[in-house]
């Protein structure tokens, strides 16, 4: 069957993130305190978003660089900090030579499937001696909803196209040797499970897939579109929908690593 509609676009809606998607920062602040900010010291939020996480950095008195491949995202984090150094940046590509005390990275590095080019590129921009925090999707994450989403496209004669998933969720034994690799020393890690709460009730699960899965949809009518959905909420509804909230099933990977 034709994909002919762009109806879901892919790309970032800085806005729709901001208003229905808050927990994605809201989640993470503990992961601040781990990075445990101090006052001078030069500090790289990697993939930004709209910049609550490089504002609560800031706030400990570090100087804070946010970048995002998103101009959408970035030009958001200058409307909402404008006094906070943002800027587009692929992270695949990282321009800084050992200028970072520490490079933190919240719910960003399952979106770039090229992994070693951003490690690579994260301990070039490090300062010997310097840390890396992250916390993104692992392995098993979202494994519910995006088997749905696979069924309901077969369902509808859409073959399942592996080339669709935006996402790489990695064992903690994968990134690890990677860090590892390439000269980052691995000094923390766990795999966790998180179910999350989505805002916006029985909307919940749609706008989480509008916002975070919109690729598997591009090209598809809307009415194509609109019966899929309902079918992936008819599939995770004995799940992951208790008492008028909709959940994600994440599993998370935190890491922290020295130069």
């Amino acid at each position: 069957m034709d994909r002919t509609s762009t109806y879901f676009q892919n790309q970032w809606n800085a806005e729709l993130y901001d208003s229905k998607h808050s927990f994605v920062s809201e989640l993470a602040a503990d992961l601040v305190e781990i990075l445990s900010p101090k006052p001078g010291e030069c500090i790289l939020d990697l993939g930004c978003g709209t910049g609550h996480l490089t504002h609560k950095i800031a706030s400990k008195g570090a100087e804070v660089i946010g970048i995002d491949s998103a101009p959408t995202m970035v030009e958001q984090a200058l409307h909402n900090y404008p006094q906070i150094d943002f800027s587009v940046v692929d992270a695949r590509n990282l321009p800084f030579t050992e200028k970072f005390d520490a490079v933190f990275s919240n719910a960003v590095l399952h979106w770039i499937k090229e992994a070693e080019e951003v490690v690579i590129g994260i301990n070039k921009a490090l300062k010997p001696g310097g840390r890396f925090v992250a916390e993104f999707g692992g392995k098993g994450n979202v494994k519910a909803i995006v088997t749905a989403i696979y069924n309901a496209l077969q369902k509808a004669g859409y073959p399942a196209d592996s080339g669709l998933n935006p996402w790489h969720f990695p064992s903690i034994g994968e990134y690890g040797s990677l860090l590892e690799k390439h000269g980052l020393q691995l000094t923390f890690a766990t795999l966790f499970e998180r179910p999350t709460p989505l805002d916006d009730g029985e909307q919940g699960m749609q706008n989480w897939l509008k916002m975070f899965a919109n690729s598997f949809f591009n090209g598809l009518s809307l009415d194509a579109q609109m019966s899929i959905l309902t079918d992936i909420e008819n599939q995770l509804r004995p799940t992951l929908y208790k008492n008028g909230t909709w959940f994600a099933d994440y599993k998370r990977i935190r890491v922290i690593a020295i130069k």
